[in-house]
């Protein structure tokens, strides 16, 4: 049971990052490797912050911010400098690597002792990890509200239509660098502020910490498209969450039939690897199968 409600608490935080891949990979259409990058600076930010004495909350929305300029710089490299958006992302993220160790002037800052959000919720008495399920819930529900407002006004909507069509977008007066620099910035923001919770929720921020994210975050995010198939915006977003929580109950999974906690990244790639093909496989599956049917 302890492990069920650890998964579930975990899949809602990292639920939040995949929301911010989910905006760059599906409504942008746009490779971007920044996540790798500003993940472990929204924890170093917060980290920082919360040592020197910030108020937890106060700290994450600083890391928000933070994590939107990384990505208004990923998206300055592809709208001013014309560099493939691939290439961008990865420039940003290996500055980011020393960028992030001047933040915490170590490899890694523990927060031991230190307030965090789950703080607050401690007071409730709730049983163990339930305090980090609630606060994830909160800001799940929050944070999808406000992204569907978003997406629903002029701006938003000029963001989806530059990611289904740049070309119809421009010949429709819309500005698509300006939108591809407002999704950059929301998609890293949030993908910041998640590891200033993830960092909070673990008790420490690390150098490392951000390997691996776009696989789990690509991995979440096509779980629940897999599982869940083709629905409205909202679903989406909801979907994003339920496939990280789903993709964490497959990572607790292969670590109870025995593989070790060294192996969770290649776990991860095979999950992810399996997850692009299903599609496919279906696809392919179905295709044969209506086949065989008119033969007979």
């Amino acid at each position: 049971m302890d492990l069920i409600v650890t998964a579930t608490a975990q899949g809602l935080l990292w639920g939040m990052m995949a929301l911010g891949i989910f905006i760059t990979y599906r409504i942008l259409d746009l490779p971007d490797m920044t996540a790798e990058g500003s993940f472990p600076l929204g924890a170093a930010v917060c980290a920082q912050l919360i040592i020197s004495g910030i108020h937890p909350l106060a700290a994450t929305a600083v890391a928000f911010l933070i994590g939107s300029l990384a990505g208004a710089v990923t998206g300055f490299l592809i709208t001013k400098a014309h560099i493939p958006g691939l290439l961008a992302g990865i420039l940003t993220m290996t500055g980011l690597y020393s960028i992030n160790l001047r933040i915490m002037k170590r490899a890694n800052l523990s927060l031991l002792g230190k307030a965090k959000l789950t703080d607050f919720f401690n007071r409730l008495n709730l049983p163990n990890q339930f305090d980090t399920i609630f606060m994830g819930l909160i800001l799940v529900v929050l944070i999808i509200t406000l992204l569907v407002l978003f997406f629903k006004t002029e701006i938003g909507q000029a963001v989806i239509a530059t990611g289904d069509n740049e070309k119809m977008a421009r010949s429709l007066g819309i500005s698509t660098n300006q939108t591809k620099m407002i999704g950059l910035m929301l998609s890293n923001g949030l993908v910041a502020a998640a590891g200033a919770l993830i960092a909070q929720d673990n008790g420490y921020a690390d150098i490392s910490m951000g390997i691996g994210t776009i696989v789990i975050g690509l991995a979440s995010v096509i779980i629940g498209e897999v599982v869940f198939g083709n629905l409205s915006f909202v679903h989406r977003l909801i979907c994003v969450i339920l496939g990280a929580i789903i993709y964490r109950f497959i990572i607790m999974f292969v670590l109870l039939i025995g593989l070790q906690p060294n192996d969770l990244k290649l776990i991860s790639a095979f999950i992810l690897a399996i997850c692009l093909a299903l599609p496919s496989i279906r696809t392919r599956f179905n295709l044969n199968f209506f086949q065989k049917k008119e033969l007979m």
